[in-house]
């Protein structure tokens, strides 16, 4: 059975100090700069049009954000929830121009804050949460690595069936 222990009170103080930074560094990355209309959008969305380095460098910024992560206590669920959302942003990122619109939309660096945020507010439910969400989307996944398996083996069929 686990008992429990006091928080030295300056952990807490480094933890807060840590979390206000990723809250900067995450509103520098995906909210800074203001556009006509009321949307915004942040560095991640420029650095990203330069071609081949772009989204590397925005996807090392967020990496940092997760190692910030995992040094703030997050789960390996919340952890592998945020590893999702770099991932995404940074391969759909990768797409010339319609890519560049999800980037600057998606917006991975404070979708990671707020899973990291609501982790530390509610562990429980934000690992019950985490959990379902990696579960669901890795049979995602696996259904979608076996419908790309099975098409081509259908067509094929359903060509030597035609002739």
């Amino acid at each position: 059975m686990k008992t429990a222990t006091a928080v030295p009170a300056s952990d807490l103080t480094n933890a807060s100090a840590r979390l206000q930074r990723l809250r900067s560094m995450a509103w520098l990355m995906d909210n800074s700069i203001p556009l006509p209309g009321g949307f915004r959008i942040g560095l991640d969305a420029i650095i990203g049009l330069v071609p081949g380095i772009g989204d590397a460098v925005g996807a090392l910024v967020s990496v940092f954000i997760l190692n910030e992560a995992r040094a703030l206590g997050a789960p390996r669920s919340v952890l592998l929830r945020m590893s999702g959302n770099v991932l995404i942003e940074t391969v759909v990122g990768a797409i010339p121009f319609a890519g560049d619109l999800f980037d600057a939309g998606f917006k991975a660096n404070m979708r990671n804050l707020a899973l990291l945020e609501r982790y530390h507010l509610d562990p429980v439910g934000s690992r019950r949460s985490s959990r379902a969400f990696v579960v669901l989307f890795t049979l995602f996944l696996l259904a979608l690595a076996a419908l790309m398996v099975a098409l081509p083996i259908l067509l094929v069929i359903a060509l030597i069936r035609a002739f």
